[in-house]
């Protein structure tokens, strides 16, 4: 398992590719990880910002959504966006909710979506945080989730696992997750406060995850690795669990990082779909 580089030229001549990343592990699936290439958004959004309120023009949103869901083979039409505040909430998304956050407000808080229904693209954002893509392909029942470190220890993916597993009836050992891009261990310093959550909510298989660097008086956390630590708690195999090992705040030129860039910024975004079954 791995993950593949997608460029993809714009018909309208534009002179820079799209850039995006899909995981060999859900094959067969619409999806895809977005870098910040490829869109129409000026300064600071540039350019392929998906953010619909990081302040940008609405039509440059709805244009970069366009041209992403032209990409992975998604409806830009039927996007619904998480709403995210760094909880626990888990939605299932039904056709009431097509074009949610950006056809029409969100009227709801979630960190996670969920649905086992078709034709209904879930999105969740990041600039930093992870973003997990989750698939049962027995059922093709999807989920996408936001979990930063406040998300992971507060249990935010085993939570997603078990209600998706309650939605389509799946046992957590047959899903499948795709983790995107976040802030890597070189650059994720903190005090003692994320450690210490983690461990809480991890226990031993947490030390692995963070080191102390007594030069800068901080701790380094490795946060791909807890997502997939919180995957494995949640019941997943090793084996179903792809990482994209990027960092966003060593990769401005793929990416937005909060750390890197504060709040003036647009944000990357991880985009699944079920498809009917042929």
């Amino acid at each position: 398992m791995s993950f593949i580089t997608h460029l993809s030229t714009q018909p309208s001549g534009d002179s820079k590719e799209m850039i995006w990343y899909a995981s060999t592990l859900l094959k067969n699936v619409p999806h895809g990880f977005s870098t910040r290439s490829g869109g129409v958004s000026g300064p600071p959004w540039d350019t392929l910002n998906l953010g619909p309120s990081r302040g940008d023009e609405p039509a440059h949103v709805a244009e970069n959504y366009r041209r992403f869901c032209a990409a992975i083979g998604a409806d830009a039409g039927r996007v619904v966006l998480a709403k995210q505040v760094h909880e626990t909430t888990v939605r299932t998304v039904t056709a009431a909710d097509a074009g949610m956050g950006l056809r029409r407000p969100r009227n709801y808080t979630a960190d996670a979506l969920i649905t086992i229904e078709d034709n209904l693209p879930l999105v969740v954002f990041s600039a930093d945080c992870g973003i997990i893509l989750l698939h049962d392909p027995v059922t093709g029942a999807i989920g996408a989730v936001h979990a930063g470190w406040r998300g992971c220890a507060a249990g935010i993916l085993q939570k997603a696992v078990a209600e998706l597993c309650a939605l389509s009836g799946a046992e957590p050992e047959r899903l499948r997750a795709a983790v995107g891009p976040c802030i890597g261990q070189c650059c994720f310093e903190t005090d003692s406060d994320v450690p210490d959550a983690m461990r809480v909510a991890l226990g031993q298989r947490a030390e692995a995850h963070f080191r102390y660097d007594y030069g800068r008086n901080k701790w380094m956390v490795n946060l791909s690795g807890l997502i997939r630590e919180c995957l494995l708690r949640a019941g997943l195999r090793t084996r179903r669990i792809d990482v994209l090992r990027l960092c966003t705040a060593c990769h401005p030129e793929l990416f937005w990082s909060h750390r890197k860039m504060g709040e003036v910024r647009g944000v990357q975004a991880a985009m699944i779909m079920k498809t009917p079954a042929k």
